[in-house]
């Protein structure tokens, strides 16, 4: 179950929101969408007595958003305190191991570029830099003495301090021309074209300008494939201090070059605080057959290593588990996996270095489950029917410690909750609870049936606001991308779920084969089979829905998705002609043209077996455009111009195609955005098109 909050702090918010809903709950707007506070993940104190989050107050103008940090009791005694309040936003908190001081990324007053800020909680004031890279600071550490910092900065290859990053970035302002050269891959990180720069760590004493570059003239970043860019589970290196305090390890890759025609993998590294050449304590020196690691942390005491561990394999997806590694020999002591070999999502470490806790996706919810350090199967913490945990993290000095995570749901925006193992959460923030109090935003309901295989599919529906049970109406059927994600119970910005469905459409949400949250043999089922299979179960899904639902109009439905829910929509098109319209974002008309153009494509490879050119009746066969002759559903295509994961080429594609073909369509391209529609204005824009393109072809 969920705990209630304390009576006192319920009881306010339930007279607010008796004057807010006197007339009835209403149906949500963009405006409600997207104005709503959006808070971030919690960082607990070492001593578990308090949390920081930063809390954004979004607007339709960039310029007039503010993202400032909260200071929060984890016992909830207190209300939540604002503790910044510069015009600049703050991010990645980090807390000083005396739980007195913490340090967080900003760029303020003449800042060229971002840099660390340290503010004292005990002796108050304001916060004060603490670096002055000329490359930029972020993603700080305290060391466990609390006098130095570990933090990120991308430096070029040639730099060994920063006076000779000052000196080459001069060179290169000072260049008449503009190029971007390569010699292998990849070029491009989603939307980022690569430069010549890297991440590395450094070290600063806290009261001192200079930063010391630790791998600074080392064969690993010397190397062609050395990479140390975001990890899945992680953020940039993953940095974490050893206990001593005299090293840090790092997740970095060295075999990144690999990327266009093998699968790639990060190692644990172990480097000295005074620099040098890194240690590797995970892998082999096979150039394939090694697992990819992330996130590492050190138990309480020190005795611990722990890191999540992705198998490589023939298989695209695999499972992620959690490793315990004795420290400091790094031998391997326990492995911790979730049923059905669901994926660690996240973890924490107890203070008594024996409980461990593990966030993970669970048939539409993301769940807390627990394990031992001694490793083994985790099992859930507690029930629950509803929403998502997503930031865990955790505090304290005895016992299991104070949990801290966010939680929400789609009828709920993420708020800061206290987590009680074994019994449910307590919430402790309540920003959005004046907004959410006006509307009506019907809980989501479940439901399953089996597929041609007899595997059970999941499904989740929605319904519009002021229901009415006695009304028809009409089905859009949403595909998710990934694919291997799942549909989540939770306060969608991008394609928020009562929003789309609004007082007049129902809406059903089906995780088909490839999704994540139903175990790895689940989510491996799409490999081979990546658009017929689950469209036949997303078609099932629907029918199922209109059998059991009898307020479902099943002769008006229309179906919608993005990046592989557009790939999704696109093979619609060709297999069935059962929608009155379709809705296409980012979606690929052509498998051979997004191998060849995305900034990802070796996984792409091993999905179907061999290149196009070694098996092109493979990539064909279930290649969308090669139905065109079926083509007749009219479509809605989006897409935005600064695209690189689905490019614009692959759009346009489709777009002349359905021009060629005489299919009654609709175009929008956006110039500012890339795979996700994320400016106010635009995005209001973009949802007022999809309802346009919905009550055209649904609404009788």
């Amino acid at each position: 179950m969920i705990r209630k909050s304390c009576f006192a702090t319920w009881f306010l918010l339930l007279v607010a929101a008796s004057w807010a809903v006197a007339e009835g709950p209403r149906p949500i707007t963009h405006e409600d969408l997207w104005l709503m506070p959006r808070v971030g993940t919690p960082v607990v104190s070492p001593d578990g007595a308090l949390g920081v989050v930063a809390v954004n107050e979004p607007a339709y103008v960039s310029e007039e958003q503010a993202s400032h940090l909260w200071l929060i009791r984890t016992d909830g005694s207190e209300a939540p305190r604002q503790i910044t309040f510069a015009a600049s936003s703050e991010s990645q908190v980090a807390w000083s191991p005396d739980s007195s001081r913490i340090v967080f990324t900003a760029r303020r007053d003449d800042d060229e570029v971002s840099q660390i800020y340290l503010l004292d909680l005990a002796a108050g004031g304001e916060a004060r830099r603490i670096t002055r890279i000329s490359t930029g600071a972020r993603n700080a550490r305290f060391s466990p003495d609390g006098r130095r910092i570990a933090f990120t900065s991308n430096v070029h290859p040639d730099s060994h301090n920063d006076a000779d990053s000052r000196r080459i970035r001069e060179e290169l302002d000072a260049r008449p021309h503009n190029v971007l050269t390569y010699t292998g891959f990849p070029i491009r990180n989603w939307n980022t074209w690569l430069d010549e720069f890297q991440p590395r760590p450094f070290v600063q004493v806290i009261g001192e300008d200079e930063a010391l570059d630790l791998l600074a003239g080392t064969d690993l970043v010397a190397g062609p494939g050395y990479d140390g860019r975001r990890t899945a589970g992680g953020s940039e290196l993953d940095l974490a201090w050893t206990p001593d305090g005299d090293g840090l390890i790092f997740i970095a890759s060295r075999n990144r070059d690999r990327f266009a025609f093998d699968a790639t993998h990060n190692d644990v590294w172990l480097v000295s605080a005074d620099g040098g050449e890194p240690r590797r304590l995970t892998g082999s020196d096979a150039p394939d057959g090694d697992d990819s690691w992330a996130n590492p942390r050190f138990s309480a005491d020190g005795r611990y290593l722990l890191a999540q561990r992705t198998p490589r394999s023939e298989w695209v997806y695999n499972a992620t588990s959690l490793v315990v590694l004795d420290w400091p020999t790094a031998a391997q002591r326990a492995e911790i996996s979730l049923p059905a070999r669901r994926s660690v999502a996240e973890y924490a470490i107890a203070p008594d270095g024996q409980t461990i806790f593990v966030l993970s996706e669970d048939a539409g919810l993301v769940r807390l489950f627990q394990a031992s350090i001694d490793g083994g199967e985790a099992g859930p913490s507690f029930e629950q029917a509803t929403g998502i945990y997503t930031g865990l993290d955790l505090g304290g000095s005895a016992g299991q410690g104070t949990l801290l995570a966010r939680f929400e749901s789609a009828g709920q925006p993420a708020e800061v909750v206290r987590l009680d193992p074994g019994q449910g959460h307590e919430r402790l923030t309540h920003f959005t609870a004046e907004a959410v109090a006006e509307l009506d935003l019907e809980p989501l309901e479940h439901f399953w049936f089996d597929n041609d295989d007899g595997v059970p599919i999941h499904n989740m529906l929605v319904r519009p606001a002021g229901f009415d049970p006695d009304r028809r109406y009409p089905l859009l059927v949403l595909m998710h991308g990934g694919p291997h994600i799942m549909y989540r119970d939770y306060f969608f910005l991008r394609w928020n779920y009562h929003l789309l469905a609004g007082t007049d459409y129902v809406l059903v949400l089906t995780n088909y084969s490839g999704s994540t949250g139903f175990g790895e043999a689940f989510a491996r089922r799409i490999q081979g089979d990546p658009l017929r299979g689950p469209a036949i179960e997303i078609n099932q899904a629907a029918d199922v829905a209109i059998e059991r639902f009898s307020f479902i109009d099943g002769d008006r439905q229309c179906a919608g998705g993005a990046s592989y829910g557009g790939h999704l929509a696109n093979w619609m098109q060709g297999v069935t002609d059962r929608y009155r319209c379709l809705i296409s974002h980012a979606g690929l008309v052509n498998l051979i043209t997004q191998w060849g153009t995305s900034d990802a494509v070796f996984h792409r490879e091993a999905n179907l077996g061999a290149p196009p050119w070694q098996d092109p009746d493979l990539w064909l066969e279930q290649n969308p455009l090669m139905y065109a002759d079926n083509w007749q559903t009219p479509v809605l295509v989006t897409v935005g111009k600064q695209d690189e994961r689905v490019p614009l080429a692959n759009v346009l594609e489709y777009w002349t195609a359905l021009q060629r073909q005489q299919i009654e369509s609709r175009l929008l391209i956006y110039p500012d955005e890339d795979h996700w529609i994320m400016s106010g204005h635009n995005s209001r824009h973009f949802y007022q098109e999809i309802a346009d393109w919905l009550a055209r072809w649904l609404k009788d």
